[in-house]
């Protein structure tokens, strides 16, 4: 059952006796998600205390920030909006020098559940790896400070991770969303290509981007906290190695559940520096199974040039582009017959300057702005 909303701030005093009357019908059906929530945090512990309900959060929301304040109010909002009220919110500032500091901080004045921690500039895994540290909950969501939830992100997969322990990370399908805000045609449904959850995710990140999973505290104990030697690719190593450990199950929700924004700053990325990063964590993975992924490094290796010739595409670059589709079909071919992405990549590097115009106008490319990655 989804929860019930009622939303807008002033209004504890007129509807208390049909909040409480109905949360209390609702608790005592078992319906743990099932809360009337209301917009402003004080009210509702106001009345869970009055109802005799914990109001400790239950999941850890970390939010890396680096000079994002052209977006991190939508991305703090799309919190407050949630249908799952038990959370706290830990937004790491990476050394932001555009004010996006302020904006967080508006949060906290707001909603006490929000937190910000300041820091020198030390990357994305940094930052993320700061946030995790001073959660005090078992569950930890993570949100880049330029996508956005869904108003039942949390709810979903919190309740998944409740109902079966032997789920270690839960995230769902996801919207793409342009520079500004508007949903474009594109979308990641998270569908892992192989039943083999390790090689499947050696090939292609089915979890899709940094803002997509939910999951238990637990594992950065068993498997390591991010990787922050990692310019990049960081966010797979720390999957591939819970994968490794074949104690975790990865489960997927079909529902979009959060907007992932492409920017065009964004893709100004080095491409050469995700190339060397994401090798380090192919190797890493064999080293860790040699005998599961050494016959599948041709494939995995042919999806990183096919991922690279995307991006280079749509960068651009063209040529570039072109030399890595090469690389991909010398690695392993078989990826553009069994793969309908692979082989629209490769039928855009042949097209490239058509592709590109259409992927600018698909994603609503405008003026550069701050990049995304920290």
């Amino acid at each position: 059952m989804l929860p019930l909303y009622l939303w807008g701030e002033g209004v504890s005093t007129a509807i208390s006796p049909i909040v409480k009357k109905l949360v209390t019908r609702l608790h005592s059906q078992s319906l743990a998600h099932s809360l009337i929530v209301l917009y402003s945090s004080d009210v509702y512990s106001k009345q869970c205390k009055g109802l005799g309900m914990s109001t400790s959060p239950k999941v850890t929301v970390v939010v890396p920030t680096y000079n994002v304040r052209h977006y991190i109010k939508e991305a703090l909002s799309s919190l407050m909006q949630q249908s799952f009220q038990a959370f706290e919110v830990i937004v790491v500032d990476d050394g932001s020098t555009d004010g996006t500091t302020e904006i967080a901080q508006s949060f906290c004045q707001q909603d006490d559940r929000f937190r910000v921690v300041t820091k020198p500039n030390g990357g994305l895994s940094s930052a993320r790896n700061c946030g995790i540290r001073q959660a005090q909950t078992d569950y930890i969501a993570m949100l880049d400070a330029d996508d956005v939830y869904g108003v039942d992100k949390l709810a979903n997969h919190v309740a998944q991770l409740d109902a079966d322990p032997q789920i270690g990370v839960v995230y769902s399908a996801s919207n793409i969303i342009r520079e500004d805000g508007r949903l474009s045609w594109m979308s990641l449904s998270g569908k892992p290509i192989l039943p083999d959850t390790l090689i499947s995710l050696l090939c292609k990140n089915f979890v899709g981007h940094g803002s997509n999973a939910v999951f238990r505290r637990a594992l950065v104990d068993e498997v390591g906290e991010f990787d922050e030697t990692l310019r990049s690719s960081e966010d797979i190593d720390f999957w591939l190695r819970i994968a490794a450990t074949e104690r975790w199950r990865f489960h997927r929700v079909a529902r979009a559940l959060c907007s992932y924004r492409v920017r065009a700053a964004g893709l100004t990325f080095n491409v050469a520096q995700m190339q060397r990063s994401h090798e380090q964590v192919l190797q890493s993975a064999y080293e860790r199974s040699p005998e599961r992924v050494a016959p599948w490094m041709p494939t995995a290796y042919a999806y990183l040039y096919r991922l690279l010739a995307r991006l280079s595409l749509t960068a651009g670059d063209a040529d570039q582009a072109k030399a890595f589709i090469g690389q991909a079909w010398s690695a392993d071919r078989s990826i553009f017959a069994r793969d309908p992405r692979s082989l629209l990549t490769l039928l855009a590097v042949q097209g490239a300057p058509v592709s590109k115009q259409l992927i600018e106008r698909s994603l609503g490319f405008a003026k550069s702005v701050q990049g995304k990655n920290l």
